[in-house]
């Protein structure tokens, strides 16, 4: 299906594109990296260098960008033109621009001709015009001798120093770029707000944990959409009871039944169609970004293209090859029933910062309660081993130890008439007179 689509798009382009050879070429000679080439075109470098090996060719609007970055590059640079794509300017100065700047000989003051500003046959080459005095030397009504003195020259001024953005700054512009597109994309997804919104959020908040390799990502808006789509498309959030249904339908007919065709897709082909006809990936891109295979990739979008056709009366008697076209534009003029306006660059950042320090803070006080317990273990535990007393074992052969019989009824009266009768004391052995 990819070879169709490019095949028809180079045949209706008004413009020829190069042979991969000579784009390698054309970039070389304007001694462009693959970064800056890609910047101009708006797509990755690794699309770029898929594009000068042969691999992939582009289609669509990319297809046109990329044609007339390449005319303007292989096209002479005019004195005064507009200034092209990024990096045209700078083959341009490199074109114009002499090895060295030629010593410029000193000049006298306007106001006060020297015999070598009166010779006749002499040309006025580096001398400036009447009207105007030179730009780079103070005009003064001192008088001047007949030798020629070194002019009093201003102290150079230090270039200003621009600032440079920290993390915070770098940060908060990444979201501002994306965040809204992602928030979208989201919602196209799932079909839920809150669930799209928080998918968003929790990917800037990793983004902001992991800034350093953010930062240093030849796509920093790929980084974060992948984790944002992984979040939003998972699993488990069927069983929470805030994302169990969906929102609200669109109002517009044409919005409601693109949207509950996308949503009956499988989440594989959902996030496959998304990614090559709503946001513009080639399908090597595509396919990665989906880590999968660039085949299965194409098959998922064939199946997903079919179903989507079978769902929505615009797409059956559209052609195969222009259906990506017509779905890019469904998908832009699909006007969501809800808000999806996220939250504040600073209150997500600051939101991830407030949580990390909780967690540290809960890993540290486990880590103490933990390290106390052992150190009291440690104290009360005995330092010797003591064995334990066997219980004891009957013994055949030996007569239990005697002792007092148990009491007959005559036996405890007779013990109790004696504790009663006669008294303790000598009247006891002593007979009494009565």
């Amino acid at each position: 299906m990819t070879r169709s689509v490019e095949t028809t798009s180079s045949e209706d382009s008004e413009l020829s594109l190069p042979a991969p050879k000579e784009r390698r070429r054309l970039r070389e000679a304007a001694e462009l990296t693959h970064d800056e080439v890609a910047a101009a075109v708006g797509v990755t470098a690794a699309t770029v260098r898929s594009w000068e090996s042969g691999r992939t060719d582009p289609r669509g609007r990319k297809r046109e960008l990329y044609t007339q970055f390449l005319a303007r590059l292989s096209s002479p640079p005019q004195d005064g033109g507009p200034a092209g794509a990024p990096g045209e300017a700078k083959t341009a100065r490199a074109a114009e621009e002499p090895a060295a700047d030629p010593p410029v000989p000193d000049r006298p003051t306007p106001d006060r001709p020297t015999p070598d500003t009166q010779a006749p046959d002499r040309p006025a080459l580096d001398r400036p015009a009447p009207d105007r005095p030179a730009p780079d030397l103070p005009t003064s009504d001192a008088p001047t001798s007949d030798a020629r003195t070194e002019p009093e020259r201003l102290p150079a001024e230090p270039p200003a120093r621009v600032p440079v953005p920290g993390p915070a700054e770098a940060f908060d512009g990444l979201y501002a770029l994306a965040a809204r597109d992602l928030t979208r994309q989201a919602y196209l997804l799932t079909g839920r707000r809150a669930l799209a919104l928080e998918a968003v959020e929790k990917a800037f908040v990793q983004a902001w944990d992991r800034w350093p390799e953010v930062a240093t990502d030849p796509d920093p808006v790929g980084w974060v959409r992948a984790i944002a789509y992984e979040y939003a498309l998972s699993p488990w959030h069927r069983f929470r009871r805030a994302h169990r249904h969906l929102d609200k339908p669109p109002a517009e007919p044409a919005d409601r039944i693109l949207l509950d065709a996308l949503l009956s897709l499988s989440p594989a082909n959902r996030r496959t169609v998304l990614l090559y006809d709503g946001v513009g990936l080639d399908l090597p891109d595509t396919a990665a970004e989906t880590e999968a295979t660039t085949p299965t990739a194409g098959h998922r979008l064939v199946h997903a293209h079919a179903d989507l056709a079978d769902r929505i009366p615009e797409l059956a008697d559209v052609p195969l090859e222009k259906q990506s076209a017509l779905l890019r534009d469904l998908f832009t003029a699909l006007r969501p029933p809800v808000d999806l306006e996220p939250r504040p660059a600073a209150v997500v950042r600051g939101g991830g910062e407030r949580r990390t320090r909780l967690w540290t803070r809960a890993t540290l006080s486990l880590t103490a309660m933990i390290a106390v317990s052992t150190s009291y273990t440690l104290m009360t535990a005995p330092t010797r081993y003591e064995p334990p007393l066997a219980p004891g074992e009957s013994v055949s052969g030996v007569p239990p130890l005697a002792g007092p019989q148990q009491l007959t009824e005559r036996g405890k009266q007779l013990h109790d008439k004696l504790r009663a009768d006669p008294q303790a004391g000598p009247a006891r052995i002593a007979p009494r007179i009565e």
